[in-house]
């Protein structure tokens, strides 16, 4: 396809076969010339190839399959059908779907592709009501849209693109079943895409299952990691980290920092900490309503916030501009998400730092994450070797940590709480733990239950009667 366009008009998409309204969104967008996975990736789709694609967080992976979609939809011209998406893209949080409708919003405008959500959390009338009429991009996590398929209130016989955005964290948060089913689902001749910035061995070949022939596009090794991030390790104590955070975001120059943590509680304990230290911080994870997590991060993309804390859910899909400062408070579980989480700062080209506080408890996670890096922390600060910080004067208002009590807990000696299995029967002398019958998360393992008979086979009183 011969593409004739002003030189002084082109920013680099047109040759890349983005024409007429999408090329003018492009510009309106700010896109001056297109990124490498853009580059790649683009003309293979057009061409209606599968693509897997690899690439940095904040590399541009979403322009990359929302340009040559939005392009085939326009080409279609085909009249939208009840209940029925042209294109389904699947995200692993509500965060990401959001971003993703905002960047589609953004470079469909003035084109008349209409969008829609469907997700977990928030009113599913309304998802059912805008779905109605049809829609030319859904944009959709896993479970709330297996629920509407299933009840008849979306089909995806006539979806003709698929694509999975972090599909690495998809595929492995046991959501294989569900994008298995949803892709059953769509139409026969589909074009599939998958997009992630890591993409271990075993989840690339499930990934393998949903795609045809597929064309693999990558700009940089697996879990390389921007290189306008400036990461630094900070070791110190769970129970220094704290002073630690507090003299670190005193530096003034970081006014928009992301604090990552482990788990749920975790999350809210480290947000109520920086309040009671006099930090303006809001907390965002999966137990807080859909609503309750989009005002904490548009307070926090509006300024109003200068510190959201956050677990993995917000690894992937906040894009905010000028994020300064990563800390992770925590090591994640997974290595693969300490990608994610730093790739929040330093994008599109901008400079970022992430910094990490580890406790000698987490050196395992620490060397996993230098090993889905392919490098070493620098190391900028040692505390590990210092007495613990005296304890804090309590603030008005402010509740008391929980102390670890000796005896079960409870303050009470012999309280018969240490040493229990989950029955909550005292355990015998000599006695089999609780975990050498019933492996945790395995309960078909668990030897089955004997009612003891009386003496002489007689039944209870109860059951003679």
């Amino acid at each position: 396809m011969n593409i004739h366009v002003n030189a002084e008009q082109d920013n680099g998409f047109a040759r890349l076969g983005i024409t007429g309204t999408l090329l003018k969104a492009t510009e309106v967008a700010g896109y001056t010339s297109p990124k490498p996975i853009q580059e790649q990736a683009i003309p293979h789709y057009l061409a209606g190839r599968d693509v897997l694609g690899i690439a940095q967080t904040g590399s541009g992976k979403t322009a990359a399959f929302a340009l040559p979609i939005l392009t085939k939809i326009m080409a279609l011209g085909a009249r939208r059908r009840p209940k029925s998406p042209h294109a389904l893209i699947l995200a692993p949080t509500r965060e990401l779907a959001v971003q993703i409708e905002e960047t589609i919003r953004l470079l469909a405008k003035g084109a008349h592709i209409t969008t829609a959500q469907v997700l977990g959390g928030v009113s599913r009338n309304s998802q059912v009501k805008r779905l109605r009429d049809g829609v030319d991009v859904l944009i959709a996590t896993p479970g709330r849209l297996i629920d509407l398929v299933r009840e008849g209130d979306v089909k995806l016989d006539q979806t003709r693109w698929l694509v999975l955005d972090e599909a690495d964290r998809m595929l492995d948060m046991g959501f294989i079943n569900d994008v298995k089913r949803i892709a059953r689902a769509t139409h026969p001749d589909r074009q599939t895409t998958l997009f992630s910035a890591t993409m271990p061995e075993e989840i690339e070949k499930l990934a393998m299952g949903l795609m045809k022939d597929p064309v693999r596009v990558s700009v940089a090794p697996q879990g390389t990691t921007a290189a306008e991030i400036s990461q630094s390790l900070i070791k110190a104590r769970t129970k220094q980290k704290r002073d630690v955070i507090a003299k670190l975001l005193a530096n003034e120059d970081y006014k928009s920092v992301i604090v990552f943590t482990r788990t749920k509680h975790g999350a809210d304990k480290v947000t109520r900490q920086l309040q009671q230290d006099g930090f303006s911080a809001d907390v965002i994870h999966g137990n807080k309503s859909q609503n309750a997590r989009q005002r904490a991060l548009n307070g926090f993309r509006d300024g109003q916030v200068r510190i959201l804390v956050a677990t993995d859910i917000a690894a992937r899909g906040i894009d905010v501009p000028g994020i300064s400062l990563i800390v992770n408070y925590e090591l994640p579980d997974e290595p693969e998400s300490y990608v994610h989480r730093i790739g929040r700062t330093g994008r599109n080209g901008m400079d970022g730092a992430a910094v990490t506080l580890a406790d000698p408890s987490e050196a395992v996670k620490l060397r996993a994450v230098e090993r889905v890096i392919r490098a070493k922390i620098p190391l900028v600060a040692d505390h590990t070797g210092e007495p613990d910080p005296a304890p804090r004067p309590r603030v008005a208002g402010e509740p008391a940590e929980r102390q670890e009590r000796p005896n079960g807990g409870n303050g009470r000696p012999n309280s018969g709480r240490q040493g229990r299995p989950s029955g909550g029967k005292p355990q015998r002398f000599g006695a089999k733990p609780a975990s050498a019958h019933h492996d945790a998360g395995r309960p078909d393992e668990r030897k089955p239950f004997r009612r003891r008979r009386r003496p002489g086979g007689a039944k209870s009183p109860a059951r003679a009667a």
